[in-house]
């Protein structure tokens, strides 16, 4: 809200009330306090002019024409009494520490003017707020004040860089290059730096456009690598697979366009030639172009397609590595891909594409210990089930699928590869899933999270109403 000039009433003298005006204080409002009993420092403040002490309780008629009115009088009653007062009077009340009856809130504040950023939890965990805000102020420098009200002088400036990437380089060089080291030598400095860096980025000819082309992992966003947030970060256009999760997709810079290219396996989909064809346009126009897969771009996500199309248009790309989906799903179930003793080897294999998939090596699979992470197997568990067993697999080997896994949606089902295409059946998975051949979830995984009863040819009633 802006209060340059407007009233700001509160009423109260204690502890409460003083937590209010150290933050208010930095505001340029007209600050009036009613206590008949303030502490001294509330005394210090209005005898140095700061704000204006009423040595009473507050009455009607007090708070007319205020923009904000705090009751911060500690006591239930007096702080019902005064806001009553200041809604009749047509304030805005913030009663302390009562949300219910507060018509708004006032965050906890790191102030670095002119950059201010405000953290607030409604209410509900205070002592939250006070920790991240002294976390983010030991974070960030004092100068970064100063360097914001430099910075804003020189708008107009850098205004003839060309509108976009340009001046977004020119910028983070700015904040996060020049800026910081220049200041140590005053103020001066940094604009003569500026002045500096405007001319070496006038003179610069575009930059080429990139692909990069990045893992986003399974869907929880705290998987993402530390590079894949920069470049999404950065990113001007970011084209994004149906997998991809929301919350991953918030991480993209606000500015950049999101283009949906999703495929859907065995339904309709944008053709892999259009996707290609989508990401050279882009890059040609000298873009940042982020192409997001799911799980790691280098597992079953046609990137070679995509790499020959960058080559064969002349445009630069990089690969960024993210978690693949087997890796995040055998964590949830508590295992790991390879044992000593068990199986020195484990195979990836994609049920989507069902062509030269008969041609597997099923009977080296079929052996004891081995196993298998089978990405889109949903659709074709039958045909694995059925290679599988005529090349001798015991119809007992475990066999478990997760469903959305690294989300809160995430499903584990437990079940053995005899009854693989009736489980999946009877669970109704609509979401991506993962197939574990030969593993089952560790006990103590399975104690921890959702895990679907184990599911066989002899099922319970509460089995068969999954």
């Amino acid at each position: 809200m802006h209060v340059k000039g407007r009233r700001i009433v509160l009423s109260g003298g204690g502890e409460a009330a003083l937590a209010k005006l150290r933050l208010l204080l930095k505001s340029t409002g007209h600050i009036t306090v009613f206590s008949a009993a303030p502490c001294e420092e509330i005394e210090n403040w209005a005898a140095d002019g700061k704000l204006r002490l009423v040595r009473r309780a507050m009455a009607p008629g007090d708070t007319l024409c205020a923009a904000l009115f705090y009751a911060a009088d500690e006591d239930d009653a007096e702080d019902g009494r005064t806001a009553a007062i200041a809604r009749a009077d047509g304030a805005l009340v913030n009663v302390v520490d009562n949300l219910e009856d507060s018509a708004f809130i006032t965050p906890a504040i790191v102030d670095r003017d002119p950059v201010t950023i405000a953290i607030g939890t409604e209410g509900a965990a205070p002592v939250l707020a006070r920790a991240i805000k002294a976390d983010l102020e030991a974070r960030l420098p004092a100068a970064l004040g100063p360097l914001a009200r430099i910075g804003k002088t020189f708008r107009k400036a850098a205004n003839a860089l060309p509108f976009g990437r340009a001046r977004r380089d020119f910028w983070r060089e700015y904040y996060f290059g020049t800026g910081p080291a220049d200041i140590a030598g005053g103020e001066d400095k940094v604009r003569t730096g500026l002045d500096s860096l405007l001319t070496s980025h006038l003179q610069r000819r575009a930059r080429d456009g990139h692909i990069h082309f990045v893992g986003a992992g399974p869907g929880d966003p705290d998987l993402l690598t530390l590079k894949a947030r920069r470049v999404l970060d950065e990113a001007d256009v970011v084209i994004y697979d149906r997998l991809i999760s929301q919350p991953v997709l918030e991480l993209a810079r606000r500015e950049a366009i999101m283009i949906d290219a999703g495929k859907e396996g065995f339904g309709p989909s944008m053709k892999q030639e259009d996707i290609n064809a989508l990401i050279v346009e882009h890059a040609a126009t000298g873009a940042q172009v982020v192409r997001l897969k799911s799980g790691d771009a280098t597992v079953f996500g046609r990137l070679d397609e995509e790499i020959d199309a960058a080559d064969a248009a002349g445009v630069a790309w990089s690969i960024v590595p993210g978690i693949t989906s087997a890796s995040a799903a055998v964590a949830e179930i508590g295992q790991s891909l390879t044992k000593r003793g068990r199986n020195s080897s484990v195979r990836f294999l994609t049920g989507h594409d069902m062509k030269g998939f008969a041609d597997h090596d099923w009977a080296t699979l079929a052996r004891p210990g081995e196993v298998a992470a089978i990405y889109m197997g949903k659709k074709s568990a039958r045909f694995i089930q059925g290679r599988l067993i005529m090349h001798g697999a015991d119809r007992h080997t475990p066999v478990t699928v997760i469903e959305n896994a690294s989300r809160p949606e995430q499903r584990i089902l437990e079940t053995t590869l005899d009854a693989l295409p009736a489980a999946l059946s009877a669970a109704e998975m609509s979401g991506p899933a993962l197939t574990f051949y030969g593993l089952g979830p560790r006990a103590a995984a399975a104690a921890q999270r959702r895990i679907l009863p184990a599911y066989t040819d002899h099922l319970t009633p509460a089995q068969e109403a999954l």
